[in-house]
Parts: C-alpha cells; sequence; structure tokens
C-alpha cells in the first residue's frame, strides 16, 4: 500500500507529510531546540534538572574536549554504555556535535557481547560509568580503543552529595568492582578542559550516520544498523506529526515547552533514544530519567514528585508498577500520555491500566533498522487495542507472501517498510543489508501483519518464531495474549516444540502469581479458548522467563532449554 492509502485515515491535526528538508542534521535540531527553549528543563535524574541551555554547554563542552583533546575524526564510532544518568545526554549530543558516530552499548552486556560490538563497529572511544570498569578493563585488549572517559554517579550532583553518592556505590553497596585503569579520564575533568574552548561545527549532513544501534541478537549474531542524521530527524518529526493531534479541546495533543515525560526505559535501546533523547527536543519538553525502574519502589517514590504527562513503557513494566500498591494513589491529573513498545501489549494490561490511571495505552509497532516509529495507533478513543495503528507520515507498509507476492488487505505475510526512517543498512555486513533491504527501498522486517481493510495493521507473529502444528500455523502471541487474561499468571511464553504427532507441539512456560495454579487448571482454560491444535501440550512452571534487559521474554532461549 502507497503511503496516500492512509492518507484519509489519519486523525485530525495528523498531518500526511513531514518536511525532510526541515533540518539538516540532529545536531542542528538540537543546537536550535537549546536556544528556542534555554531556560526550560531539559532532563532530570538523582534530584539534579539541567536546562536546554546547560545541556547545551556541558555537551559543547564534552565535543570541544574530543577537537582539542583527541585525533577522533568525524564519523569515529564512540561507544556510550551507560544507563539513564544525565552523562548519557551530554555524551551523546556532545560526541554528534564533534561529528562521530555514537555506538549505544548496553551496561548489562557481558565482556563477550562488548568485545563483539566494540570490535564488529571498530570503536575508538568510550565512554562508561565506573561500575563497568571491571568488564572494560577485561575487553580492552581485544578492541581498537585509544580513548577512556570515565564516569560516576554522583558526577554532576552538588560537590558533596555527589561525594556522598559516589562513596555509597563504591564502598556501601559495593557495586565498583576493583580495576585498574589509569588512562581513563574523569567525565568531570572532560567537562572542565573542554570549557571555554570553541567548539568547532562538524559537517554532517542527513547521509551522515548519527549512531550505530546494534539489533538486539534475538537472531545469531548482533548486527550495527547504520541510522543516518536524516534517518533520525525523519523520525523525530513523524513521532511529532502524531503528537499533533488534536485532543477533544481542539488543541494538540502534547504542547510545547510544557510536557514532563518519565523515561524509565533505557536509552541506549533504539525506543527510548528516539522518543525521550531525540524527539522531546522538537518541542522541547522534560525528560525525567530512572536509572533503575526495576527497582520498583524507588521508582513509584520518583513518579510521585512530578505532575508528569507521559509515560513511555512496556507490557512488563505497566504491570510491575499497578502491582505495587502505592502506585494507585499517585497523581494522575495531568497524565494524558502511555506509549507502549517493544514487545506486544497484552490486553489485559491495558484495560487494567485505563483503569487505574485514566490513561488510555497507545500501541505502536517499529524496529531498531526503521529508527524506529513504523506505526502507532491514533491517542484516545480512536485508538484500536490489539493493532499497531496506521503507519506514520511519510511512511508506506505492505504484506507479501513467501515467494515476494503483494497480498491483498486482510491476508497475512510478511510485512515490509518503506520510508525516510528506514536505514542505510547493516555496517559492513552488504550480504545481510540485501537480504532485508531491495533496490526500492522495501525493508523486510521478519514479522508477520495484516492490513487490515480500514487501514489499521496488525502483527501476528514474528516469522521465525511461528509454530506449525499439524500444518496449521500457531502463533504465540496470541497464545500468549489469551493465557495472560487468566488472573492467576504474572507471565508467560509459548514456543514450538519437536512432536511425533503433529510435527511440532505448543509448549506453554508460566511464571504463576498465585501459587494454587495448576498446569490442569491452566489446560482446561487453554481448552475453553483454542480451537485444539492450540492448545498447549506441556506446561512448565518457572521462577522467571529469561529476559533482554529491556523486558522482551527470549523465546529463543526457552527454546535452547526445551
Amino acid at each position: 500500500m502507497q503511503p496516500d492509502f492512509w492518507s484519509d485515515k489519519r486523525p485530525a491535526g495528523v498531518p500526511n507529510e513531514i518536511d525532510l528538508g526541515a533540518y539538516k542534521s540532529v545536531v542542528e535540531v538540537f543546537e536550535r531546540s537549546c536556544k528556542k527553549f534555554a531556560d526550560r528543563p531539559a532532563f532530570s535524574n538523582l534530584g539534579v534538572t539541567l536546562t536546554y541551555a546547560e545541556l547545551d554547554r556541558l555537551s559543547g563542552a564534552f565535543a570541544a574536549y574530543l577537537q582539542k583533546h583527541t585525533d577522533l575524526q568525524p564519523g569515529d564510532r564512540i561507544a556510550v554504555q551507560m544507563p539513564n544518568v544525565l552523562q548519557y545526554p551530554i555524551a551523546v549530543f556532545g560526541a554528534m556535535r564533534a561529528g562521530l558516530v555514537v555506538v549505544n552499548t548496553n551496561p548489562l552486556y557481558t565482556a563477550r557481547e562488548m568485545r563483539h560490538q566494540f570490535k564488529d563497529a571498530g570503536v575508538r572511544a568510550l565512554v562508561y560509568l565506573n561500575m563497568f570498569g571491571k568488564l572494560v578493563q577485561d575487553v580492552l585488549p581485544d578492541t581498537d580503543i585509544d580513548y577512556l572517559i570515565e564516569a560516576k554517579m554522583g558526577d554532576l550532583l552538588p560537590s558533596l552529595k555527589g561525594w556522598l553518592v559516589n562513596t555509597v556505590v563504591k564502598k556501601v553497596k559495593k557495586m565498583v568492582p576493583d580495576y585498574q585503569l589509569p588512562q581513563a579520564v574523569a567525565f568531570k575533568s572532560v567537562l572542565k578542559l573542554g570549557h571555554g574552548h570553541a567548539l568547532k561545527p562538524a559537517k554532517v549532513g542527513q547521509d551522515d550516520i548519527a549512531v550505530l544501534q546494534y539489533t538486539g541478537g534475538t537472531t545469531g549474531v548482533a548486527k550495527g544498523a547504520m541510522l543516518t542524521h536524516g534517518n533520525l530527524v525523519a523520525n523525530m518529526l513523524q513521532i511529532d506529526a502524531c503528537l499533533s493531534q488534536l485532543g477533544p479541546d481542539g488543541t494538540p495533543l502534547m504542547k510545547q515547552g510544557q510536557e514532563i515525560m518519565i523515561a524509565p526505559l533505557p536509552l541506549y535501546h533504539i525506543y527510548a533514544f528516539t522518543a525521550n533523547c531525540m524527539c522531546m527536543m522538537v518541542n522541547g519538553n522534560h525528560n525525567v530519567l530512572i536509572t533503575n525502574p526495576r527497582d520498583i519502589p524507588g521508582f513509584v517514590k520518583e513518579l510521585g514528585k512530578w505532575q508528569f504527562t507521559a509515560l513511555l513503557g512496556l507490557n512488563t513494566l505497566f504491570v510491575a508498577l499497578m502491582d505495587h500498591p502505592e502506585f494507585k494513589n499517585l497523581d494522575f491529573s495531568h497524565f494524558k500520555l502511555t506509549n507502549s513498545g517493544g514487545t506486544a501489549l497484552v490486553k489485559a494490561t491495558a484495560e487494567r491500566w485505563q483503569a487505574m490511571t485514566g490513561c488510555p495505552v497507545t500501541e505502536g509497532y517499529g524496529l531498531t533498522e526503521t529508527s524506529p516509529v513504523a506505526s502507532t495507533n491514533p491517542y484516545g478513543d480512536k485508538a484500536r487495542l490489539g493493532t499497531v495503528g496506521i503507519p506514520v507520515p511519510g511512511t508506506a507498509f505492505k504484506v507479501i507472501s513467501d515467494d515476494g507476492e503483494v497480498l491483498a488487505l486482510g491476508e497475512r505475510g510478511e510485512l515490509c517498510i518503506k520510508g525516510p526512517q528506514v536505514m542505510k543498512g547493516y555496517w559492513q555486513r552488504p550480504e545481510a543489508t540485501e537480504e532485508v533491504l531491495d533496490a526500492d527501498g522495501w525493508f523486510k522486517t521478519g514479522d508477520v501483519a495484516v492490513i487490515d481493510p480500514d487501514g489499521f495493521v496488525r502483527i501476528v507473529d514474528r516469522k521465525k518464531d511461528m509454530i506449525i502444528v499439524s500444518g496449521f500455523n500457531v502463533y504465540p502471541n496470541e497464545i500468549e495474549d489469551v493465557v495472560m487474561a487468566h488472573p492467576k499468571v504474572a507471565s508467560c511464553a509459548a514456543i514450538g516444540v519437536p512432536d511425533e504427532k503433529s510435527g511440532e507441539a505448543v509448549k506453554l512456560f508460566v511464571v504463576a502469581r498465585d501459587s494454587s495454579l495448576t498446569a490442569d487448571e491452566l489446560k482446561a482454560f487453554c481448552k475453553e479458548n483454542f480451537t485444539g491444535y492450540k492448545v498447549p501440550k506441556q506446561i512448565v512452571f518457572r521462577d522467571a522467563l529469561p529476559m533482554t534487559p529491556v523486558g522482551k521474554i527470549l523465546r529463543r532461549e526457552l527454546r535452547d532449554i526445551a
């Protein structure tokens, strides 16, 4: 389907096209916003708030340091390995202002994963939190890294409080293992040394790579998606266009410089990176960074300090928050936007969230390779639960059969995406790029989808996760969605296992919310809800399911165990 198929399906206020020429680069968006919203808050964390003017000054000092004290050249790769702390946006925007390519690195990576990423990307500089110093020391000899910049939790806090936080992290919580990296330069020193030096504006254009974003590696080895300045700017403008939907009062849903967004999802992950780190800048909005979203009591306490208007999250996080007794007592009077992505939203979760907060959850869809947002639901009563909405402005979708034929509306096939947010390709992997990107710019997602006649899109499953029972296709998402509606189930995952009779059978892993739950009770529930071949043949109870740091259940690991 071409983009114009959706032109009459967008809600009021949302344009059908975006102006791709509005900005030359992410740097231009950033610098323009810092001037326009200078006195407004940009990021808050650990009780400290940086205004746009301060973020401009600090990231400028970071960039000037890189230009003055290193021989890094525009296009060189710098890895940033930090949780959601204020140093993260300073380093990322600073690196981009110096013309470098940012390699987002998961702080929870093992040494093996770090080695692969740093070597694959040819990383020359690394910004990390001292908690990961031991790992950095272990992997360093196997990499081409010349420059280390070491941050500490308390760097940007007032000096006494900063010292206290750093001491507690190291001495009391014992979160900093012993290591020796004498060549590392302290983050605070970098800002001091860079301060007062004029920043030479780097010449970056839309076609230059801004970020190497490694795909989760749920298939084989992790690959670096080359996301250009043009890709990221396009996606910022596309998200912004969707947020300009008119509310019941006839004004845009999101107001310039007035929104407070809660950011619990890791900024190194593409979903939060674009939505929280990049997109908020266009409108001068305020991001509250949650460093450890797994600390639910601490998270709920932080929420109590803000009249927040928006929250970006995913299914597992919504459930964890709602299960905390204090959550329901928060002030939700300003809350108007909950976005869900990264993994399928469970209907029961969405309904419970809306009942508890008064704010509906809006589900969207995207991939690392699409910077990431490709489609999203309209906000409010125009949303359709169970779908990922319609393509964002300037984006086309089509569904194809296994032999590449374009399928009709309502038919199930592999989803393909075309738009200005689609990556340039995989870093130094032309064959892998060719497998997913065709000559006309269509990206094959590996997801099975249906485009309904009214334009709404449903993701039915990952192509490779599909289970075939006696020739019938079974989609794990469907099984999990229904089982999650059982009141005694906390989380679950369905996979296919070999079966003599039917080729494959469904095996279900379950984490119970209530210890009285039995396999027989669950099987009876499934029989009530599914046709025979979809009912799990095996049900296994576990204390926890393997997950990525972003909360996606790793079916691949479960298949390996099975």
